[in-house]
């Protein structure tokens, strides 16, 4: 299928943000396409408009997406719980998609903007549904945005994360261990350009949670992490009012709208994740060192050793 065609103001910023020469990029994906073939350990999608993404993310830079795609795949099989898609009819990801824990925005201010991401990670019972799993379904709308969300891929993409509902049920859950897997896999294997966080309704202890994240992200996401609290004028500096929810003070309608739409988007891509699960790596045939959970997220010293506060 041919790629799909960019607005006007996506084309630009295409080509002055992610380095895109339309005369170049049949060339590219020929060449990424050589490049899996000829890597034993990797079962890899090869249409045009998957990898696309990739090379969008990595502003086109050959080497840099290799590695993408390789961590994309090779994190499937070093931590399958996250990171590969689940079937959208399994009573946990219909639950945790009906309670909205992660949702797009539908409207930018302008249409080159990044794209706005609400994460309200409070949302489920910590005793019947495990932060991964949340993190797995919220990973399959990801996918479903690297696949056809355009704005997300180029314009890259804000996450707005509230924490009104979370208890400390849901805190001691992020251990460690959880902590650094969802970081690398999103920090590593996804392709998109994030443009920093902003979090709202913190409770306390929080801050040792973030600054746990702090450890394992890059200095550039560090600097973009920006803690508003109650203060949602400071909030609407950055994220203006007219593309929040209703909930939110937005103008841009209720949150359950937006829950329906990628509860049915998800739905509706059933066939494309269940044949996506085929696509990982087989570390028994790459050539060189496998690379398996404990060389990709594997902790040098102990924690114990480290001041997260």
């Amino acid at each position: 299928m041919p790629l799909r065609t960019l607005s006007p103001e996506l084309a630009k910023k295409a080509e002055d943000e992610v380095n895109e020469d339309p005369q170049r990029i049949e060339k590219d994906l020929q060449t990424i396409k050589e490049w899996i073939a000829k890597q034993p350990h990797l079962s890899a999608r090869t249409d045009d408009q998957w990898l696309i993404g990739f090379l969008r993310g990595c502003k086109y830079s050959l080497e840099k997406t290799k590695q993408k795609l390789d961590m994309f795949y090779t994190v499937r099989t070093a931590v399958p719980e996250l990171c590969l898609p689940r079937d959208p009819k399994d009573p946990i990801v219909q639950e945790i998609l009906s309670l909205g824990t992660c949702v797009p925005l539908p409207k930018t201010v302008k249409p080159d903007d990044p794209r706005v991401i609400l994460v309200r990670p409070g949302l489920n019972d910590p005793n019947k549904i495990n932060i991964m799993d949340i993190m797995a379904v919220n990973q399959m709308i990801s996918y479903i945005q690297l696949l056809e969300d355009d704005q997300s891929v180029i314009a890259g993409q804000l996450v707005l994360l509230d924490f009104s509902k979370t208890k400390m049920g849901h805190l001691t859950q992020m251990t460690p261990s959880v902590v650094k897997k969802m970081v690398i896999c999103g920090q590593e294997s996804m392709p998109f350009r994030e443009k920093g966080s902003h979090h709202i309704h913190t409770l306390p202890g929080i801050e040792t949670i973030f600054n746990l994240f702090k450890l394992f992200m890059n200095e550039k996401s560090r600097s973009r992490i920006h803690i508003h609290n109650e203060d949602m004028e400071a909030l609407y500096k950055f994220i203006p009012k007219e593309i929040l929810p209703t909930e939110y003070g937005g103008a841009a309608g209720p949150i359950q709208d937006m829950i329906d739409h990628w509860k049915k988007e998800v739905e509706d891509h059933r066939d494309w994740f269940l044949e996506d699960k085929n696509f990982m790596s087989d570390e028994k045939k790459r050539i060189g060192k496998p690379k398996t959970a404990e060389t990709i997220f594997g902790i040098e010293g102990s924690f114990r050793q480290l001041t997260v506060d």
